[in-house]
């Protein structure tokens, strides 16, 4: 597998060290460089990366903005490298996959690009599945149904109770008391509704130990406990917010509201 990566840097030496470092992961192939971000809004759109390394702070568009240009299309992962602490919230909302300060550690190098190696094997095995599925559906109708009905009934294989580590101790959380879950890069914020902890753990993992029939992504960065819903309120331009048993807000994105509405009576 062949990890094809664009730098974007407006410093040039920024790019070249990022370079030197890259050169030991034989999987990482650097297709392109970018000095600004409108140039690596048009190279991604063209190139398709898997991985963008970009800089947060350029003339004129910046790396946000970056990412914001390319959502028409499907984006590929983004590693953000910078010399500034301050936007690490921001970075882990866009759903980076890491936040790099500047000089880049070797060491967090690897992990970094271990974390990539991880997201894109799991893109690429859910696709086959979803490939499988659909010729199944084709040439045996009776059989893809009867696939799919084995996996709903299947509940057992989903997680009743999740281990989380935070601040030292070790909390056994019930799935059920679960409210909802958001995403800040590779960490969890999971709220029970009178308690909020944090997991190290990516969300496509988390929501593969969740029971679908309860728990539905409403937002790229958020999951919901459908059974904890207990309003749907309109919102302007397509969106809106679940109301929850706590009287905490959810924001539904127009991406999923249709999802939500299969659900939610």
């Amino acid at each position: 597998m062949t990890i094809r990566t664009i730098l974007v840097d407006d410093e040039k030496l920024a790019i070249q060290g990022l370079q030197l470092r890259l050169e030991p992961f034989e999987d990482v192939e650097i297709i392109g460089t970018c000095s600004n971000g409108r140039e690596a809004i048009r190279k991604i759109k063209t190139e398709k990366p898997d991985l963008v390394f970009l800089d947060i702070q350029m003339p004129g568009f910046d790396g946000f903005s970056v990412v914001k240009g390319v959502m028409e299309i499907e984006p590929p992962l983004f590693v953000f490298v910078t010399a500034f602490e301050e936007h690490a919230i921001r970075a882990f909302e866009a759903n980076a996959v890491n936040y790099l300060m500047k000089p880049v550690d070797e060491d967090k190098l690897a992990d970094t690009i271990e974390r990539v190696r991880m997201r894109i094997a799991e893109k690429k095995s859910a696709e086959e599945a979803e490939k499988l599925m659909h010729v199944l559906s084709e040439v045996a109708p009776d059989k893809a149904e009867e696939f799919s009905d084995g996996e709903g009934e299947a509940g057992d294989r989903y997680e009743k109770l999740i281990n989380v580590k935070d601040r030292g101790q070790i909390f056994r959380v019930e799935t059920d008391t679960i409210e909802h879950i958001e995403a800040a890069g590779d960490y969890m914020c999971i709220y029970t509704g009178d308690n909020s902890l944090i997991l190290r753990e990516t969300m496509k993992d988390l929501e593969r130990r969740l029971d679908p029939r309860k728990f539905q992504r409403v937002h790229r960065s958020t999951i919901v406990n459908l059974d904890q819903v207990r309003q749907v309120r309109p919102h302007t331009n397509g969106e809106c917010f679940l109301v929850l048993d706590s009287g905490a807000e959810v924001k539904v994105s127009r991406s999923y509201r249709d999802v939500v509405a299969r659900f939610v009576h």
